[in-house]
């Protein structure tokens, strides 16, 4: 038997699996002067990579922006009039953040008894029931033997206890069972439910955090709103009951059952009282203090509108809340837990309910102790049973083998448990091709709109063209290059690596590249060997020479009056950072955190840095990147004006495959993105031409496109 807590870290985590050819940024104009093929890189850097200016930047990065969000949380709540005009727009905003918004169906239950286990004082009911076709939510009812009638009702939310033996999950309702014991000896009737992932059926709450499921960011899909529905719909159940009052009603859990009930608590009314126990904190300690690397992504909300915790808790008010905690709580540290309470007391206060909100704090770390448990009992005891003030003379017991709890004998095949995030939130369909001009003009001004309001919220507000800094000019042979540096938004300087001809003055075109990790170390294989200015830039070593490819550049330059501009957005090249996968992966969700993905916010400084080169250098501007990277320059392209041409390489076909950002699959997919830049900019494609890309097609047919306004040709040889 294993007992297992889900927020420990372990000490190794997958990263991504990057499998891509790397060539050169040029090579679609070498192809077309030239016809020299690029051969790929075939060497690392040569040295760890120096990321402490990366990890400085993005420090303070995250530490600025969690104090925007802190400082005008609930600040601009006056009085009880102010908050009660936006307080049910905050809650349906909640509901959208946990993909609630609509509503799902609430189905026939169908629930069923699969058997009883009896104690001297109470009997468990082990059940089952459906929070939608599929959707299996196992769980014991405790009910007190000796009732006068209808009791209060306590849904317990469990945490990540895992009770496990010879590999069949007995759900985390078998480590929690000592709490449903208790409240039946003394007077409620309790529901214990399983977690989605740590059930009788055994679901997934780490997408983000260790299973690299990132497109659960592009649906707005988080498992903390498969955790509210289930505890919605076990409230529908407990309401069917008649040993149950379903008038007097509570909710409470300790650590992801603790957050579960903020969820429910906040979104439904029926709940009277609650008590969460170590399930929230402010966002300073999630991703300041760095405890967001300890928790998975059940105790999250998709952060659209860029709260800090202390709004969920707002909307509780003024049902009476206990907020309780430990003081040595390493992943909920009491600090925050405090500064959370304090702002959502102004709340009760403006109710004139300050009695119904209390903070409870016991000695002791992350643990489910005895004393935090008697506290929430007298809570519950007055605010559900008529202001009650008895000592306890019972302790939380457990009674029972995990066995005598299981609620299947064999698991459902219907079960949509384990897949449930595939269609939790639903996504925008393909919609039909527009049969006019104003038709098409009208849909892609409403998806604009709905990217910047869902997608790109975390952008900066209206500012005007970044500074551009020239920091060095440099000559070699025939070919200058010009090192400038922007900042994209405070604190975040970026470069950009600007090659041309020695003598050229005036750049007919500038061709704008747009670099991951790869192409940059592409770049440094070209122009690294030679340019003191670009070696200044690398953070490791230079790859190895490509000599071809460098003599291929030059050619170009000699042949043309373009200007050759490398740009690596934040946490690529120079301002990368930790390249450890863990922690790379926790700085992403960091990100998530505020409202924000990396991708998006990469997509924000291609457009600074577009905005920082016209105000230097007046030439048409082209945009050229690969990959998901490609993803984010085409996006970028959506929002600046006078993009006359975007050559993407193996641009992804959907955004299951990059790039991550918030919400957008509630919006859109890739081809409908690329429509809305064939419009104004012409697309190419560099890959096979697929099928995917029929509704780009289709729409250029029907609106009488110019034919080169989205091309598809052959990618280079690797």
């Amino acid at each position: 038997m294993s007992l297992q807590d889900g927020h420990k870290t372990r000490t190794t985590y997958p990263g991504e699996n990057v499998n891509m050819n790397y060539r050169s940024v040029a090579t679609a104009w070498l192809l077309a002067l030239c016809s020299l093929a690029v051969p790929c890189l075939a060497q690392e850097p040569s040295s760890v990579p120096d990321t402490r200016h990366g990890d400085e930047m993005i420090a303070s990065y995250f530490g600025r922006q969690t104090s925007q969000l802190e400082d005008t949380c609930l600040e601009d709540i006056d009085s009880l009039e102010q908050w009660e005009k936006q307080r049910q727009r905050q809650r349906d905003r909640l509901l959208q953040m946990l993909g609630l918004d609509p509503m799902p169906a609430r189905t026939d239950l169908k629930p069923v008894i699969t058997g009883r286990t009896e104690h001297e004082q109470f009997t468990v009911e082990k059940i089952q029931f459906q929070s939608r076709p599929g959707l299996y939510v196992t769980g014991n009812l405790y009910i007190p033997k000796n009732r006068p009638g209808p009791l209060p009702a306590i849904l317990y939310v469990c945490g990540h206890g895992q009770v496990k033996i010879d590999g069949v999950s007995y759900g985390a309702k078998a480590h929690y069972q000592h709490h449903g014991g208790w409240f039946a000896r003394n007077g409620y009737v309790c529901l214990t439910i399983d977690t989605l992932q740590l059930g009788e059926i055994e679901g997934i709450h780490h997408g983000t955090y260790r299973e690299n499921m990132w497109w659960w960011v592009n649906r707005g899909y988080t498992p903390a709103g498969v955790e509210a529905w289930n505890c919605v719909r076990s409230l529908d159940y407990l309401q069917s009951r008649e040993e149950a009052d379903g008038d007097r009603l509570g909710v409470t859990g300790r650590s992801g059952g603790g957050a579960y009930s903020w969820w429910i608590a906040a979104i439904d009314e029926r709940i009277k009282t609650a008590v969460p126990v170590a399930g929230i904190t402010d966002l300073r300690n999630h991703v300041v203090d760095g405890c967001v690397e300890g928790h998975c992504d059940c105790m999250y909300m998709v952060n659209t509108y860029r709260w800090d915790y202390a709004m969920v808790a707002a909307l509780v008010a003024p049902r009476p809340l206990l907020i309780s905690n430990t003081d040595r709580d390493r992943i909920f540290p009491v600090d925050g837990v405090y500064r959370t309470y304090q702002k959502v007391r102004r709340i009760y206060e403006l109710y004139d309910a300050g009695d119904k909100l209390a903070l409870h704090i016991t000695s002791g770390a992350h643990k489910d102790t005895q004393e935090l448990r008697v506290h929430a009992f007298r809570w519950f005891n007055f605010h559900l049973q008529d202001g009650k003030t008895d000592l306890l003379e019972t302790t939380a017991v457990k009674f029972f083998q995990p066995h005598q709890l299981k609620v299947f004998t064999e698991l459902p095949a219907d079960q949509r448990n384990t897949r449930i995030h595939e269609d939790f939130v639903p996504t925008a369909a393909t919609p039909p091709v527009v049969e006019s001009l104003a038709a098409w003009q009208q849909q892609a001004d409403s998806w604009k709109r709905q990217l910047e309001e869902k997608s790109f919220r975390g952008w900066p507000g209206r500012t005007g063209p970044p500074r551009l800094e020239t920091m060095t000019d440099e000559d070699v042979g025939d070919v200058t290059v010009r090192v400038f540096e922007f900042e994209s938004q405070q604190g975040i300087r970026l470069p950009l690596i600007m090659a041309h001809r020695k003598d050229l003055e005036k750049p007919a075109l500038l061709v704008l590249n747009v670099l991951d990790e790869d192409h940059w170390n592409a770049m440094l294989a070209n122009y690294g060997h030679s340019f003191v200015s670009v070696q200044k830039l690398a953070t490791g070593g230079i790859p190895a020479a490509d000599k071809q490819s460098w003599l291929a550049e030059q050619k170009m330059f000699q042949n043309t009056d373009w200007a050759m501009v490398y740009f690596p957005p934040r946490g690529v090249g120079p301002t990368a950072w930790n390249p450890d996968a863990f922690k790379r992966n926790q700085h992403r969700r960091r990100f998530y955190l505020l409202g924000q993905t990396l991708d998006g916010m990469r997509c924000w400084d291609v457009r600074r840095a577009i905005q920082a080169l016209r105000s230097k250098v007046p030439a048409p501007l082209w945009l050229q990147s690969h990959g998901p990277m490609a993803g984010i320059a085409l996006y970028a392209s959506l929002f600046e004006k006078d993009i006359p041409r975007l050559d993407l390489y193996d641009l992804p076909t959907t955004h299951r495959q990059g790039p991550f950002l918030l919400n957008v699959r509630q919006v859109l997919d890739m081809p409908q993105a690329v429509a809305m830049a064939a419009e104004n900019s012409r697309v190419i494609l560099y890959q096979p031409d697929d099928r995917a890309w029929e509704y780009v097609r289709q729409t250029s047919t029907r609106l009488a496109w110019d034919a080169k306004q989205f091309q598809f040709r052959m990618p280079p040889a690797p």
